[in-house]
Formats: C-alpha cells, sequence, structure tokens
C-alpha cells in the first residue's frame, strides 16, 4: 500500500527552507562545536592559578636622636625647674568659685580640696560607719546612706538620690527640699522629681560643709520635705606614706 505524501503549505515550504538555510551557516561558522566546547569547559574542574608570592615591605623605625629642649635666651642661664619636685600640699588640686549668694558664706569664696588621695579602704570605711549609724536612727523616719563622689562634691555638684527612696517617699513634682545639718542649719535645695536627685542648693551645702570625695552621708526624712544630714569623713591617705 503506497503512503501518502503530505503536502506542505506555501508557509511550512518557506519555514523549511529558512531552517536548512540557517543549519548550512552554523556549519560553516562551526558554531556546533564550539557550543559543545564550552559546555564541557564549564563542567570540567578548574584548576588554581599559582600563587605569586609577594614581597614583604620591611620598615624599619627612623632612629631620632633626642634634642635639647628648647628655653628661651633669656632663661638659659637659669637652673631648670622642676615641677615634679614641687610639694604635693603646696598644690592645690582643684579651686571652684561659689558666686551664688548665701547668708552663711559669701560670694566668691574658694573651695580646695583636701591634699593626698582616698583610698578605696578609706571609702569603704567610710560607708561601714554610715551604716551603722543609720542603724541607730529611729526607723520611723525612713533613711538612706549615700556615698560622696567627684561628680558630687567637686564637679558639677548634682545628687541622685536611690531610685526606690524617691518613688516611696519624695514629692511626685519638683519642690524645695530643706537640708538640716549637725548644727540644725538649714540649707534650701531644688529637688528634680523626674530626674530624682538635689539640683540649685546643693553645691551651697556641699561648699559650707567641706564635703570631700569618698565622705558617706546619711538622710534621714524627718518631714515630707526636710532630710538631716549626717556627714562621715574618710580618712586620707599621704601620698609621702604611700609612697613608702
Amino acid at each position: 500500500m503506497a503512503v501518502k505524501k503530505k503536502v506542505m503549505s506555501p508557509y511550512e515550504a518557506e519555514r523549511e527552507r529558512t531552517v536548512q538555510e540557517n543549519k548550512r551557516k552554523m556549519e560553516a561558522l562551526n558554531l556546533r562545536h564550539l557550543s559543545a566546547a564550552v559546555a564541557s569547559a564549564a563542567v570540567a574542574p578548574k584548576t588554581p592559578s599559582p600563587m605569586k608570592h609577594k614581597r614583604r615591605r620591611i620598615f624599619q623605625a627612623a632612629v631620632v636622636a633626642p634634642s635639647p629642649p628648647r628655653r628661651s635666651r633669656r632663661l638659659a642661664d637659669l637652673p631648670e625647674i622642676k615641677y615634679a619636685d614641687a610639694c604635693a600640699e603646696d598644690f592645690i588640686i582643684f579651686i571652684h568659685f561659689f558666686c551664688r549668694w548665701s547668708p552663711r558664706k559669701r560670694s566668691g569664696s574658694i573651695y580646695l580640696a583636701r591634699p593626698g588621695t582616698t583610698s578605696m579602704k578609706a571609702r569603704l570605711e567610710a560607708e561601714t560607719k554610715a551604716e551603722e549609724l543609720e542603724a541607730q536612727l529611729d526607723p520611723e523616719f525612713p533613711s538612706f546612706v549615700k556615698r560622696m563622689l567627684h561628680s558630687h562634691v567637686v564637679r558639677g555638684f548634682w545628687l541622685g538620690l536611690p531610685s526606690h527612696f524617691c518613688d516611696m517617699y519624695m514629692p511626685k513634682q519638683d519642690c524645695t527640699i530643706t537640708l538640716v545639718d549637725d548644727k540644725d542649719e538649714e540649707f534650701g535645695t531644688n529637688y528634680l522629681a523626674y530626674k530624682k536627685g538635689l539640683s540649685g542648693g546643693w553645691a551651697g551645702f556641699a561648699l559650707d560643709h567641706v564635703i570631700q570625695d569618698g565622705d558617706a552621708t546619711v538622710f534621714q526624712l524627718i518631714k515630707p520635705t526636710t532630710f538631716k544630714v549626717h556627714i562621715i569623713r574618710a580618712t586620707v591617705d599621704d601620698d609621702n606614706e604611700a609612697a613608702e
């Protein structure tokens, strides 16, 4: 039985001629072999290229001969002053001018920090004595112990109070808090409820009582806005004794 040949439409005949023409062009350009070579190269493992050894630079520190300090011609014949040999007692650690008016201390008074250093042992002893004093106070009036730091009594003069104490006993708005010392003298201070601390007026109290970094204080709330303040002094270590 003879197979009936399929008759192609004009569109299919034109498409077939185009395909055959493209095949001839690919064979002439050898594109099939090139594509196969690229595919095989992509699959094959790559061999690492040899590393290039770089020479390290060696930097040598330049030797600079120390030169004598430059001095003015007017001072060349005078003996050199050695400031390190100055007496520690004559050195003022810090001078603070208290410029606010106070009825107990005139304006412009000078604050001199005590000579020597306060060791951690002395700080802990002062705090321990303050805690013992607090234990002897009337428990009816709430109290807390505050160890004095550099920011409290030397620079800044901001005294933050314990947060739990302020939440329980202190006013919820800004007000004036009165500090009473051992001589029953009263000092007004500004209490900031949001920051929970004493600002204006605390500097005058600290300077008037010469409270130093390392001292410990006991604050006893004897009235809603009045503190009785007890100051425990920390012993100072002499620099000469410490050096020995």
